[in-house]
């Protein structure tokens, strides 16, 4: 095989990391700072992900390599795959962040790779990256390193202490499901090392008897990713296995990735793409329930086969399956039922709770707030507004679904 450049191994390996959805950045401001070095977590750049607060931040998200020694059906990087191969060396990788962040053109790297020899062999090389742009470089900009399950616990341990956040993919939603795709690999071992993270983390936040705390680990916390239509788990189950992941192991998020066909593909996926607003939805439910105090049982119960449906956000969805609940009136209902309003979001119900204590509010007033009275006004009482006859479900349905598209011979 020829040899490749630099810039070949770019494109290849840039190309093969976009499967990957978790690489959102923090927006933490790097640890330890001090006067010197390279580097910032907090500067703007190209939109490649964006932060909790809404801001848009730059990263380098690349492999290592996509040469792997597990045959996951539904990787495209899989041994098996007749795909074309590079690899970038530890030097390479910390060589193109410095140059990338030089230039302004990032603010950290999201590294992910494919599994080379062992997994403690790959995990070593990603720590040692870490470590180059860390120590030698004094590099503090955002590092996300994506863990490998199997390698030695002291690898991980170290790669918490240089990174930002970590992360490790379950991904697939069902146990079996991974079993059958994936034969290397063992939920159980994914599960231990999500634990072993948390555990990590709660013991990097307290305090020793001298009044020392020991140093920061991941201080932006886990992800993971989950693939979406690869098998045939319905939202609802899904819905249920990231609501285990969050209360189980501390997650800031737990990305979906819908299924892409790929190629020589095993006969037991399938041949379709799953609709791109299926991944939407989910994340959608996701933000529910955690921001809108919903669970996964009441969101995936709005369709009996424990889908959700594409043509309505959940929110609305679920509103419309129980219109008896509604409306409210906006000047009792608590911040639990004001927060299950569609159109309503959680800075709109703060500025209402805040707001409503020096009077009635109005129509106009829910607007100047941010509401959107578009979708709102079927499930609110106010004193200048009644839904009046916005009360029937299918109507509404009929009336917040989007018409079906038509073809067109231009379009």
């Amino acid at each position: 095989m020829a040899r490749r450049t630099l810039q070949q191994k770019l494109a290849i390996l840039s190309d093969a990391a976009k499967y990957d959805a978790s690489c959102a950045s923090s927006g933490t401001t790097r640890r330890d700072a001090r006067q010197g070095g390279i580097g910032s977590a907090g500067g703007t750049g190209i939109c490649h992900a964006y932060t909790p607060d809404g801001r848009c931040v730059s990263l380098l998200k690349i492999l290592m390599t996509n040469f792997c020694i597990y045959d996951c059906a539904y990787c495209v990087n899989r041994v098996s795959s007749n795909v074309e191969r590079a690899r970038f060396s530890p030097e390479e990788v910390v060589g193109l962040t410095l140059e990338f962040y030089r230039r302004n053109m990032i603010e950290g790297l999201f590294l992910s790779s494919g599994i080379i020899r062992s997994p403690d062999q790959t995990m070593g090389d990603m720590v040692r990256i870490a470590r180059m742009l860390r120590v030698e470089h004094g590099f503090r900009g955002y590092i996300h390193l994506k863990t490998i399950p199997e390698a030695a616990p002291e690898l991980v341990a170290e790669a918490g202490l240089l990174a930002d956040r970590l992360s490790v993919n379950i991904e697939l939603p069902q146990d079996q499901s991974l079993r059958r795709l994936a034969p290397e690999k063992r939920p159980e071992t994914i599960r231990a090392a999500m634990a072993d993270m948390r555990l990590a983390r709660e013991a990097a936040a307290e305090t020793s008897h001298r009044g020392k705390r020991p140093p920061r680990f991941a201080p932006a916390g886990q992800s993971t990713q989950m693939i979406v239509g690869a098998d045939a788990t319905p939202d609802r189950e899904i819905l249920r296995t990231s609501a285990r992941l969050y209360a189980g192991y501390d997650l800031k998020r737990v990305y979906y990735s819908a299924f892409s066909p790929i190629p020589d593909a095993s006969a037991t996926l399938p041949l379709v793409k799953p609709p791109l607003l299926r991944e939407h939805r989910l994340y959608q439910a996701d933000w529910l329930m955690r921001f809108y105090g919903f669970d996964a049982e009441e969101i995936g119960a709005a369709r009996p086969d424990g889908n959700l449906d594409l043509a309505l956000d959940p929110k609305l969805a679920w509103a419309l399956a129980h219109r008896g609940d509604f409306p409210l009136d906006v000047a009792r209902a608590t911040r639990e039922q004001l927060l299950r309003v569609p159109g309503f979001g959680t800075r709109t119900v703060a500025r209402i709770l805040a707001a409503r204590r020096n009077g009635p509010l109005r129509y106009a007033d829910l607007l100047r707030m941010g509401a959107v009275m578009a979708k709102a006004r079927p499930f609110v009482t106010l004193p200048d507004w009644q839904p009046g006859a916005l009360t029937d479900s299918a109507g509404l349905h009929a009336r917040f679904a989007p018409a079906p598209e038509q073809l067109s011979l231009f379009g």
